[in-house]
């Protein structure tokens, strides 16, 4: 290939470098083998930050080692830099297209970062170059899962454990599969496979998870209990059986440290509140009535199913919206789309970086690049089709990213005339959720209960200054949604849910619980329930520990409950 690849750079400032370092500074004029072994040395001490170092010399000695960069994307995978692990992967591509671990592991990154369909296009481009099958092949089979793909999902399992029979990674994450699903016998005779190909320690979180869902809470605690060590999943997952046995001290106190768990092993993840006000007062300075009235809007383009976005914070009922929605004979599930937020990306590049987004949105005010509305609602568009969302009868599809409504003045650019449903949820509930579920979206704030009170407070606000900027310049308001009125009036609620989007009512939608398909989020079990109100109040439960957090939600709850 012609493209001249960039090593990593290892930093060569004397008084920074420990004696490792300028061991492999030393190493490097004397061609690769030293530091081949120095990679190979540091890796079987199971020194992954030396490891690191030793492969960038590599990499820097030759830049078209496809080995290295694929060892060290993992790597950096493991010390939980997830966006050097991107770019190193995207740059070993571009290095070698054909380097079939690369899109394996670029897969797996963009699968982590929700951008399914581009996880799933990696993975088979893999198999096709000829990646270690088994892995490859299991990773697609979970990435399908993730997609609701079950079928799809399952045979490909069964495909991965044919090519390496026993493996428990194949095996764990297809016994979830079949949980997922409720066919439970099926789900532990897998896990009984895994555990005898390993140890019951790697399977004790699965097996205390089919215990709960099987109803035998105590059961499951006993597992966890015994554990010696519970990363932060465990610990969540035992915070919530404390829960269901009303034990709630005990349950808080694992919320809190299955968190800082989760933050810490994801290489020590934050909320920093103070970029987040600096970027939504920007947002807020410039998205005002005369700037809104000014940008272009994109005409509807005909003849492809049209996206239904479901917005409100997570755990406020966006997937029990979305169930319902889907099961709609003309309304198929998209999930969690990434391609609203990817549009402010997409400015930039049109627009450049000279002046900060949003303000370089001001340079579609001239005809010459009024077109930039249409763009935005053709790379959703496209990135849809990629995902097959544009197959089939349907009318619509969903869309149901968590803080779409961040970007709501670009949806409006790009979908002007899109049903958007408003799903609200008392603010304090929706507080005991995200605690008790690992949450990965909105700028790291899911890992402590200040930055979730922060975040949600900081949304609402931006989301109400749209409200009162937009007005009906750009496009209907939103249709609100109350959890609660949802859960107490399912018929009426769903009836005038249905008739704001167009559709006929269907009986189907009120039997949602029945949909079989698997929604990719904390909620994927509470969705094939029949509808109750069990997690209407939870958060009296623990009054004590938000009571530190409820004056600075009381604007929301107040109206909330008028």
């Amino acid at each position: 290939p012609s493209v001249e690849p960039a090593a990593p750079p290892i930093d060569r400032a004397p008084a920074r470098q420990a004696p490792a370092k300028r061991a492999l500074l030393r190493a490097m004029g004397k061609g690769i083998e030293p530091l081949v072994e120095q990679a190979r040395a540091a890796r079987a001490r199971g020194d992954l930050r030396a490891t690191a170092e030793a492969l960038k010399a590599v990499l820097q000695t030759d830049p078209r080692a496809d080995w290295a960069y694929n060892e060290l994307t993992e790597l950096l995978f493991k010390l939980g830099r997830r966006a050097d692990a991107e770019q190193l992967a995207r740059l070993a591509l571009r290095v070698n297209p054909r380097n079939a671990e690369a899109h394996d592991l670029l897969g797996t990154l963009l699968s982590e970062l929700n951008d399914l369909p581009a996880g799933e296009w990696h993975f088979r481009r893999a198999l096709e170059l000829g990646a270690p099958q088994a892995r490859a092949t299991a990773n697609l089979a979970l990435n399908l899962m993730q997609q609701g793909r079950t079928e799809e999902s399952a045979a490909h399992f069964a495909a991965a454990d044919a090519l390496a029979p026993g493996d428990v990674r194949t095996l764990a994450h297809w016994s979830k599969l079949h949980e997922v699903r409720g066919e439970l016998d099926r789900a532990r005779e897998l896990l009984d496979r895994a555990e005898a190909a390993g140890s019951a320690a790697r399977v004790d979180l699965l097996r205390a998870t089919h215990l709960a869902r099987a109803g035998q809470p105590r059961e499951a605690l006993a597992i966890l209990a015994a554990a010696p060590r519970l990363n932060g999943d465990a610990l969540l997952e035992r915070g919530r059986l404390y829960d269901r046995l009303g034990r709630y001290d005990e349950a808080w106190q694992d919320f809190v440290a299955g968190k800082a768990a989760l933050a810490a092993e994801g290489g020590g993840l934050e909320y920093h509140a103070d970029a987040v006000e600096a970027f939504f007062a920007r947002l807020a300075r410039f998205f005002v009535p005369d700037t809104l009235a000014q940008l272009p809007r994109a005409r509807v383009r005909a003849g492809v199913p049209q996206p239904i976005f479901v917005m409100g914070f997570p755990r406020s009922g966006t997937t029990l919206i979305e169930q319902v929605l889907t099961s709609h004979s003309a309304v198929r599930p998209g999930g969690e789309l990434s391609f609203i937020g990817e549009l402010r990306g997409l400015a930039n590049q049109l627009f450049g970086t000279h002046e900060s987004f949003p303000d370089n949105l001001a340079r579609a005010f001239t005809a010459d690049q009024h077109h930039a509305a249409t763009l935005f609602r053709d790379h959703y568009f496209a990135r849809a089709e990629q995902a097959g969302l544009l197959d089939g009868p349907h009318r619509f599809f969903t869309d149901k990213m968590p803080f779409n409504e961040i970007w709501l003045p670009l949806l409006r650019m790009a979908f002007p005339q899109a049903p958007v449903i408003h799903v609200m949820r008392h603010p304090l509930d929706v507080c005991v959720s995200i605690m008790a579920n690992n949450m990965t979206h909105g700028f790291n704030c899911g890992y402590r209960i200040e930055s979730i009170v922060h975040h949600l407070a900081a949304v609402a606000n931006l989301v109400d200054h749209y409200g009162r900027a937009m007005g009906t310049t750009m496009g209907a308001a939103p249709h609100k949604l109350r959890y609660e009125t949802f859960v107490r009036t399912q018929r009426e609620s769903t009836a005038g849910l249905l008739a704001h989007l167009g559709l006929q009512f269907e009986e189907s939608c009120v039997s949602f619980h029945e949909n079989r398909r698997y929604a990719r989020t904390p909620s994927y079990a509470q969705v094939t329930e029949k509808l109750n109100d069990r997690s209407v109040g939870r958060h009296e439960r623990y009054a004590r520990q938000l009571e530190p957090f409820a004056a600075r939600l009381a604007p929301l709850i107040a109206r909330h409950t008028e």
